[in-house]
């Protein structure tokens, strides 16, 4: 397995985007992509996720109402997938979780398996599966478009999203997406580990 400093991020000629920049130019790279897939890493246990009413629901601890409008996002989460599918482009996820699961986490597994039922290859990992990858540092929050871009998304202290860094180095890009393969290959699939994990846990206590 690849580790870390394999990916050569550090090294790699990054371009730091704003958080407007970087939604753009991900929208724009997301329109354009066909016959290719997108990979996405998600390691962080928490973010805060301000604009999303499913989450600002969650944060206020109205877990009921979190949900419903969680479920709201179905028909739009629906007609992307079938648009991907007719693209050739496939979209995968691999979510390390930590125990005890944070508060956070419960929400975004809800989150997730809508993504999942709606067409997104998602499984989870273990710190355990990773932790190779990580004896200097913590991974990063990683997705790529395709086999041309790869975006580290950054984040504040809070959690908050305040922009990304563009890698459009090919080996850097390749290197990730092999990474990620490897570590999701050793991934439950997201809504096996839902029914036995989640689905029975009583709403978060958000502090």
């Amino acid at each position: 397995m690849l580790t870390l400093d394999d990916l050569g991020l550090e090294s790699a000629s990054g371009e730091r985007l704003s958080l407007a920049d970087y939604r753009a130019d991900f929208r724009r790279r997301e329109d354009g992509l066909s016959a290719q897939d997108s990979w996405k890493l998600e390691r962080q246990q928490h973010f805060e996720e301000p604009g999303d009413p499913s989450w600002e629901a969650f944060a206020r601890g109205d877990w009921s109402e979190a949900l419903r409008l969680n479920e709201e996002r179905r028909a739009s989460l629906s007609e992307f997938g079938a648009m991907c599918d007719k693209r050739g482009v496939g979209l995968y996820r691999v979510r390390v979780v930590e125990k005890p699961l944070v508060p956070y986490l419960q929400w975004e597994m809800h989150t997730l398996k809508l993504r999942a039922e709606c067409g997104e290859a998602i499984r989870v990992v273990g710190p355990e599966a990773i932790g190779a990858l990580e004896r200097d540092r913590p991974l990063p929050e990683l997705i790529n478009l395709g086999g041309d871009t790869l975006y580290e998304i950054l984040y504040d202290d809070e959690g908050v999203i305040e922009g990304g860094v563009r890698y459009t180095d090919p080996h850097v890009v390749a290197s990730f997406v092999e990474l990620c393969k490897s570590v999701y290959a050793a991934g439950e699939d997201l809504l096996t580990y839902f029914q036995r994990e989640i689905a029975h846990l009583p709403p978060p206590r958000v502090e």
